[in-house]
């Protein structure tokens, strides 16, 4: 196996005391451990005056908490757990983490840590030896604020690994319905001839979340939806919806399909986007008073490429809504005449992915109702499925950086090309517009799909 492909032999992870840590790495490690995916030295490193009992102590309270505590497989990786503390600017805990890893020549290393400290850590790894010729390095989002901040994060930590030892973790990628729509797209052949703009009107995305920011409001208030959910997750999933066939799936014959449909895509405009914010957000703890950063963002997308040529995408995500669903609609045009003189529905005939909470991929269809007249009623065809007890994302996630399988996680090219298609609608670029919690969202949005009969709001709960 080449250098990019073999397994790495231990596990560091920056940030061992924080939040992300324990909800949801420490849960991840357990799983893997327990399906015989774990046999290497896992290492924290943290700046908390901790031990490595305490370390442990932490580890089981996230397990009691999220999932329950395997004891065989918690005993394996308890056995296995070390612990660094230490400041990220200083060389010495470096050394002492190069003591940790012993004779360790591939360490995969997970920066759950502030995007400011990237850089800082990734020279302190290059300085001790830590950083050779197979070693990884995994950062979460948000990859920069912006496009010239990315650019500005990705040559920073190029200074001491290459982009094939790169590996940007966006949790979102991993989960298995945003998988199930590439399979869907791929897998059949019946989808093909009509995906495109001879048949497709449009295709709306939405991402609801019934709740507010939950005590992140200092978090929240520095980031807003637009850098949160739409850059990256929204732009994800329309992705998935445009891009080419790929030659195979190979990772890089889909990376590539991948990037040429975020380069198709027109960079917002003023007139192409609505931010909200939902009434009562200015009170949220860490809030700044009179803040304009939006908790709700909707935008009209557009691809130029032959595929899709004039097929509006429009995509929203908000804050304080009706229910908590994210549910693609692909829209298809009416047929060419109206055989049976019927006023018929504008969304009709449709294909309809729902990716969350639950499972669902329907079709939208008009068959006749009973009786002598030619008249017809809308019916949709479900095929539904379960999430069940599926691979946690970030256990994915993690078992395809331990392995050296890069297909889930985001490169270099991509993250700058999505930074292009919002850079321009950052900020205080347009106006923001109250709405009241429990709605869809300002009335301004609603301007945007008025030629295409409106928002198709996501229905609570599925009943087929």
């Amino acid at each position: 196996m080449t250098e990019q492909t073999e397994k790495s032999d231990a596990f560091v992870f920056f940030g061992a005391s924080g939040d992300l840590a324990y909800k949801q790495i420490f849960p991840a490690l357990q799983s893997l451990m327990r399906r015989g995916r774990l046999d290497m030295p896992v290492i924290g490193v943290a700046k908390s005056g901790w031990n490595l009992d305490q370390l442990k102590e932490r580890a089981r309270a996230s397990m009691q908490e999220h999932g329950g505590v395997d004891e065989e497989a918690f005993a394996r990786l308890s056995a296995n757990l070390h612990y660094v503390d230490g400041d990220y600017r200083d060389p010495a805990t470096f050394e002492q983490l190069k003591r940790e890893l012993g004779g360790a020549t591939r360490p995969l290393h997970y920066l759950a840590i502030p995007p400011s400290m990237f850089s800082v850590v990734a020279e302190g790894l290059a300085h001790c030896g830590a950083a050779d010729d197979g070693s990884r390095i995994v950062v979460e989002k948000p990859f920069g604020r912006d496009l010239a901040s990315a650019k500005e994060l990705d040559e920073s930590i190029h200074r001491f690994f290459p982009e094939h030892s790169v590996y940007r973790i966006d949790h979102y990628l991993g989960k298995e319905p945003v998988q199930n729509l590439l399979y869907f797209r791929f897998a059949n052949s019946f989808l093909e001839p009509v995906w495109n703009c001879h048949y497709v009107e449009s295709v709306q995305i939405t991402m609801a979340e019934a709740f507010g920011v939950e005590g992140r409001g200092k978090f929240y208030d520095e980031v807003g939806a637009i850098r949160d959910v739409v850059q990256n997750h929204l732009l994800q999933v329309a992705v998935l919806l445009a891009m080419e066939p790929p030659s195979s799936y190979e990772t890089e014959a889909v990376r590539d399909c991948k990037i040429a449909a975020l380069r198709a895509m027109r960079p917002l405009d003023r007139a192409s986007v609505v931010r909200g914010q939902f009434r009562g957000y200015r009170s949220e703890s860490g809030v700044a008073h009179g803040s304009q950063v939006e908790t709700y963002a909707a935008g009209r997308l557009h691809m130029d490429n032959w595929r899709w040529a004039g097929v509006p995408f429009c995509i929203r995500a908000g804050k304080c809504m009706p229910v908590t669903a994210t549910e693609v609609l692909v829209t298809m045009k009416r047929p060419p005449m109206s055989v049976f003189r019927e006023v018929v529905s504008p969304h009709s005939n449709y294909f309809r992915f729902r990716l969350s909470p639950d499972i669902v991929i329907s079709i939208g269809a008009r068959t006749k109702v009973e009786g002598e007249p030619m008249a017809g009623e809308d019916i949709e065809l479900v095929a539904h499925e379960d999430p069940g007890d599926d691979t946690p994302p970030y256990e994915r996630l993690l078992r395809d950086a331990l392995k050296g399988d890069s297909s889930l996680f985001t490169r270099e090219d991509s993250v700058e090309a999505s930074w292009r298609v919002v850079d321009p609608v950052l900020g205080d670029a347009t106006p923001v517009h109250e709405y009241e919690p429990g709605t869809w969202g300002p009335r301004e949005a609603d301007e945007l799909t008025a030629d295409i009969g409106g928002w198709h709001d996501p229905a609570g709960t599925h009943t087929a």
